[in-house]
C-alpha cells in the first residue's frame, strides 16, 4: 500500500527526535547531578571515615575539599558561562583537579559550546584516571560523549562512550545509561547491528527508560520485526504516556501492523501533546495520509 513507504522513509524518525531532546535534557541532568554530588558531600568525610567509598545508589561523592568550591562553580556556570569558565581556570591553576575541568566541561554545555565542552570533559577523564579514579573518569568520559552527540559529532561520541565504558562501571542504570547513549551514536553512524547489541544491554541495566525502549522498538521496525516493535513501544507507552515522539512511533508501528485506528490514535495523541515539535508534525503528517474512516452503519 502507497502509504507505507513515508512511515519507512520518513526524515523525522522517533530517535532522531529523541536524540534532541535527550542532549538538551543533558544540562538540566546534568544540573540535578551536581546538587546531588553537593549534599553528598555533607556526608563524604562520615563515609572516608568509615572505609565506604561509594553511597548507597552507586554514585561517588565529591569529596569535601572539593564540594564548597565545585558548587560555587557551577552556579557561576549556571548564571552566566563565561563566569563559569574564569572561575573554573581560576580554581584549576589553584589546585581544583579534575573538578575544575568537570565545572569547565558544564560551563561551555551551558553556553553550547559543544567542541570545548568536549575538550574539557576529556580533560578531566583523563586527570580523574591519572588519579586512580577509575568510577569518575567513567562518567566524565561519558559526559565528554554526550557533548560529542550534542554537537554533531557522532564519531567522536561514539569514541568517548566505548572508553566510558572501558574504564567500568557497575551494573545498574549508570551502566545502562551509557549503554543507551552509545546506542544513539551507532544509530547515527548507520551501524544498527551494534547499536541493537548496546540496546539490549540498556534494557537490562536500565529498564525504567523510556528512551531505551523507544529506540529499541524503531530499530526492531526498521529491520522488519513488528513483533518485537510492538512489544518495546508498548513498554515505552507504559513508562512515557505523555512524550510525542513515543507517541508517534506507537502509530508507525500500528499502522504497519495493520491497525489503523490505534496508528490514527496514536498520531492524534502525538499532535496533541507536542504540535510544532518534530514528532507532532510528522505525526500530523501521518494522519493527512491515512485513509478516512468509513461512516458507520
Amino acid at each position: 500500500m502507497p502509504f507505507f513507504l513515508p512511515i519507512l522513509l520518513q526524515t523525522l524518525d522517533p530517535e532522531i527526535e529523541a536524540v534532541m531532546r535527550h542532549s538538551r535534557q543533558r544540562k538540566q541532568e546534568e544540573r540535578a547531578a551536581a546538587a546531588d554530588n553537593a549534599a553528598a558531600a555533607e556526608t563524604a568525610k562520615a563515609k572516608a571515615a568509615a572505609g565506604t567509598p561509594e553511597r548507597d545508589d552507586g554514585r561517588i561523592p565529591v569529596p569535601a575539599k572539593f564540594a564548597g568550591p565545585f558548587q560555587a562553580c557551577l552556579d557561576a556556570a549556571t548564571q552566566s558561562p563565561d563566569e563559569g569558565v574564569s572561575f573554573a581556570q581560576k580554581w584549576r591553576i589553584d589546585g581544583g583537579s579534575f573538578y575544575a575541568r568537570h565545572c569547565m566541561g558544564f560551563a561551555y554545555a551551558r553556553a553550547e559550546r559543544w567542541t570545548p565542552a568536549v575538550v574539557a570533559f576529556e580533560q578531566a577523564a583523563e586527570e580523574a584516571e591519572r588519579g586512580n579514579e577509575m568510577a569518575q573518569s567513567a562518567r566524565l568520559w561519558a559526559q565528554a560523549g554526550n557533548a560529542a552527540l550534542a554537537g554533531g559529532d557522532v564519531a567522536k561520541a561514539r569514541t568517548d562512550f566505548d572508553a566510558a565504558l572501558a574504564r567500568g562501571l557497575p551494573d545498574g542504570l549508570e551502566k545502562g545509561e551509557v549503554h543507551l547513549d552509545r546506542a544513539r551514536a551507532l544509530v547515527a553512524l548507520g551501524e544498527v547491528d551494534a547499536a541493537r547489541d548496546s540496546l539490549d544491554v540498556a534494557l537490562v541495566q536500565a529498564p525504567k527508560d523510556p528512551l531505551g525502549w523507544l529506540l529499541s522498538a524503531t530499530l526492531a521496525r526498521r529491520s522488519g520485526d513488528l513483533k518485537l516493535a510492538q512489544a518495546h513501544i508498548a513498554r515505552a507507552v507504559q513508562l512515557s504516556p505523555d512524550d510525542a515522539s513515543v507517541a508517534l512511533e506507537e502509530g508507525n508501528v500500528a499502522v504497519l501492523s495493520d491497525h489503523a485506528d490505534i496508528a490514527r490514535s496514536a498520531w492524534q495523541r502525538a499532535v496533541r501533546l507536542s504540535p510544532d515539535s518534530p514528532s507532532g508534525k510528522a505525526a500530523s503528517d501521518n494522519l493527512s495520509r491515512l485513509p478516512a474512516d468509513k461512516p458507520a452503519g
